[in-house]
């Protein structure tokens, strides 16, 4: 009785595994109706759902990577608008105390680098009687005023002619002012005299306009009333040729031929056609027929193609099968072949170490080299 190594037992399990792996590739081969000429749907698909997973997992960490930056975004935000706030409040600490305490009128040198110091010093000379006008100043002399009388009299020279100007002027604007008032009576006087004579011919033009009015509406009157007998009467004899055309038309009789089309005859005229005729509707009964028809025949075609394709399966797998086992069967004979011949060898070996044995210790026999020979043999 043979014992299973370990090795043995690891080797048939591999070959049960791969044994297995090919039953199921032959499944999804052999099955004409699910297979893809060179495709695994199967493992496709596994593949596209990894894909996403691995896809939906990068994009979640995406979105935490970016909520932890806006969250550090929003930090550096809050921290930069509290140090503004800091440096503006330490900058106005600082003015005020600089306005406060530090002002520039407080420093001792303040008046020789005063920049209003001219503005606010007095002038060399404000007034004639002013105390600082001393004789060292030279800021007044005696007897300055030396053209006085002459600055005088060009002084009333020059007011006497602005008098004698103006009066001038007085008295061509009180002539200027005579002439246009004439000028204005003389024209508003024209003015009336115009107004009355377009008065009077706007009295007579209405008067004659009144009366050609008058005649006009006259003549419109006469005009319409028999514009309006006209038209009843012509509306009479529309009417009754229409009766006569609707009872004598293709309308109401009905005529099939008025739904016949200009463009060809397998067309027609939608608003006159008044149905399909006993030999069109019989023509498209038969083409529905003709169409069941021939959609049985397909389904019939299509029955055997699967029943053609499911016993070709069955076939093929059979075949498989029966190869299958044959080759278990010729693997179990090389097996027991192989059992065999190490069966004769390991004999052979226990007996060549027999004789091994017992030469290292005495002459061997003449009987045991016939058997040890035969056995050879």
């Amino acid at each position: 009785m043979e014992l299973a190594q370990p090795r043995d037992l690891g080797q048939d399990l591999a070959l049960g595994k791969r044994r297995h792996n090919e039953l199921c590739r032959q499944k999804r081969v052999f099955n004409a109706r699910n297979r893809i000429v060179g495709g695994d749907t199967e493992a496709w698909d596994i593949q596209v759902r990894d894909q996403k997973i691995k896809e939906a997992t990068e994009k979640a960490r995406h979105e935490t990577f970016a909520a932890e930056m806006r969250h550090n975004d929003k930090i550096t935000c809050i921290l930069e608008g509290r140090e503004r706030r800091d440096k503006r409040s330490l900058c106005k600490a600082i003015n005020d105390f600089q306005q406060s305490f530090q002002r520039p009128e407080t420093r001792r040198e303040f008046d020789l680098s005063d920049p209003l110091a001219l503005k606010k010093d007095l002038p060399a000379r404000q007034s004639d009687n002013d105390i600082r006008n001393t004789i060292s100043g030279m800021q007044k002399f005696m007897g300055e005023d030396l053209n006085f009388r002459e600055r005088k009299k060009f002084q009333e020279e020059q007011n006497r002619e602005w008098s004698l100007q103006q009066q001038r002027e007085w008295e061509d604007a009180r002539a200027h002012q005579r002439c246009a008032e004439d000028l204005y009576l003389k024209t508003r006087l024209q003015f009336d005299e115009t107004a009355k004579h377009l008065q009077n011919l706007e009295s007579a033009t209405r008067k004659a306009v009144c009366v050609a009015v008058k005649e006009f509406n006259k003549s419109q009157a006469t005009e319409s009333l028999e514009r309006k007998i006209q038209e009843k009467k012509q509306e009479q004899e529309d009417n009754v040729a229409e009766i006569s055309n609707l009872l004598h038309g293709d309308l109401l009789s009905e005529n099939p031929q008025q739904a016949a089309s200009s463009f060809g005859p397998h067309r027609v005229v939608p608003d006159r056609w008044k149905g399909m005729t006993q030999e069109q509707l019989e023509q498209i009964r038969l083409v529905q027929k003709q169409q069941i028809q021939e959609k049985l025949r397909l389904q019939e075609e299509e029955r055997q193609r699967d029943m053609d394709w499911d016993r070709r399966r069955v076939q093929m797998a059979r075949a498989a099968l029966l190869l299958e086992r044959q080759q278990r069967r010729q693997q179990r004979d090389l097996r027991r072949a192989l059992d065999c011949n190490n069966l004769s060898l390991a004999k052979e070996q226990r007996l060549q170490k027999k004789y091994m044995e017992e030469i290292c210790t005495n002459e061997p026999t003449e009987d045991y080299f016939t058997q040890f020979n035969t056995r050879s043999r």
